[in-house]
């Protein structure tokens, strides 16, 4: 079944420490490419993270958003500068003796709040704990993620079959148009020769025969007929199956679009050029669905 490039997938996940929010939003994108947006702390967890996502998207561009909370992700810890702590406390000592105020205490308090003696530090922890939550949420982001592109794949899977149907109706017209076209230019093109021939004409016998030749090759669109029936033929049988198929369908739109081409430049009769700017306008719409697909 087709999957749609085009999709958003959202989970929360916490425990008793922590908390994590993962979003993820993908668009078109010739190749795969995911942009991971995390706390700087779990840089080191990127290459698995995109993995886990690697696995449920092919192709695409997926930007992927995550918030992790939680008191316990930063640890404080009390730091002592004690070489200058002792300091202090010489110069304390060398000033009471100076001084001769022996009974004065040494301020050890007030050395508590000194910024330059004590400060607090703060260590990122990412534990176990916390990075086996962060995979299980990115886990179940890329599930959702790919459940609404699967749908919008089902919806594009029916317009480019009704699509595709629509094209093959119009070309099995063109089959029907083609003789018809082909027995009008003859009747007209052996009359001209028979003027010639009778008198009532004045031509030149090589143009003749080179309008002959030419008649000949522009006139038959069998080819390209055949042609566009196995592109469509092709066509209906991968959107009906699995895998990565977008490259392939857009292959075959590029064929399709040379093929019609080719028969209007051949046309003769308004009414296969009708129908052939009807199936370069379907194929357009074609063309643009196909653009989202995976």
């Amino acid at each position: 079944m087709l999957v749609s490039m085009t999709g958003y997938g959202r989970s929360f996940e916490e425990n008793e420490s922590f908390s994590v929010t993962v979003e993820m939003r993908s668009v078109n994108h010739r190749f795969c490419e995911i942009n991971v947006r995390m706390p700087r702390q779990f840089l080191m967890v990127e290459d698995r993270l995109k993995k886990i996502i690697g696995r449920y998207v092919h192709r695409g561009k997926v930007d992927v958003f995550v918030t992790v909370s939680g008191d316990s992700l930063v640890k404080r810890k009390l730091s002592v500068d004690w070489h200058l702590l002792l300091e202090y406390r010489q110069a304390f000592e060398k000033m009471k003796h100076t001084l001769e105020e022996e009974s004065a205490l040494f301020p050890f308090d007030h050395m508590l709040t000194h910024e330059d003696v004590v400060s607090v530090e703060e260590a990122e922890d990412v534990t176990e704990e916390i990075q086996n939550l962060l995979f299980n949420t990115i886990e179940q982001a890329a599930n959702r993620l790919h459940e609404m592109r699967k749908r919008e794949g089902e919806t594009l899977f029916h317009d480019l079959t009704e699509r595709a149907s629509l094209m093959q109706k119009w070309t099995d017209e063109l089959r029907s148009y083609a003789p018809a076209v082909h027995q009008q230019y003859q009747e007209k093109l052996t009359k001209k020769v028979n003027d010639f021939l009778s008198g009532k004409l004045e031509a030149d016998e090589s143009r003749i025969l080179t309008e002959v030749a030419v008649f000949s090759e522009k006139s038959d669109i069998q080819e390209e007929l055949t042609r566009i029936d196995s592109h469509l033929k092709q066509f209906f049988t991968i959107i009906k199956g699995d895998g990565v198929v977008g490259r392939k369908l857009d292959f075959l739109v590029q064929e399709l679009n040379r093929e019609f081409n080719t028969i209007g430049s051949k046309a003769n009769d308004i009414e296969i050029s009708q129908r052939v700017v009807d199936l370069k306008a379907e194929l357009e719409k074609v063309r643009e669905q196909v653009q989202n697909i995976e």
